[in-house]
């Protein structure tokens, strides 16, 4: 992963709603990049990097929208424990895509940039 204190400075400079927008949009890529064999480190880096935008910004929301993001944070977690069976099962595979386009929607709606 890139040096990560100058992503959290980076990161940490945008409002909540920004960073939570930047947290659905990682959501998003992982949804397209899972279709894909050859993309399985891109989407690994991805989910390493939506964790940390969770540790960095859900002490800053409110308590529900908190509570969301550690349940997110925590299937992260669980996916990257069995990436490796995860990644070579299409389908497993599929259905990850499937929960993060998921995830991706509800973070956006957190966000309140849908308006």
């Amino acid at each position: 992963m890139k040096d990560r204190t100058a992503l959290r400075e980076r990161f940490l400079r945008d409002s909540i709603p920004i960073r939570l927008g930047g947290l659905a949009a990682n959501l998003s890529r992982v949804q397209s990049f899972a279709g894909h064999e050859a993309n399985q480190q891109v989407v690994v880096g991805l989910l390493e990097e939506s964790k940390f935008f969770i540790e960095w910004t859900a002490a800053e929301t409110d308590l529900e929208t908190a509570a969301e993001l550690v349940d997110l944070q925590v299937q992260l977690a669980c996916w990257q424990k069995a990436w490796h069976r995860i990644w070579n099962d299409r389908a497993r595979r599929q259905q990850v895509a499937i929960e993060s386009g998921r995830w991706s929607q509800r973070v956006l709606e957190l966000s309140g940039l849908l308006g």
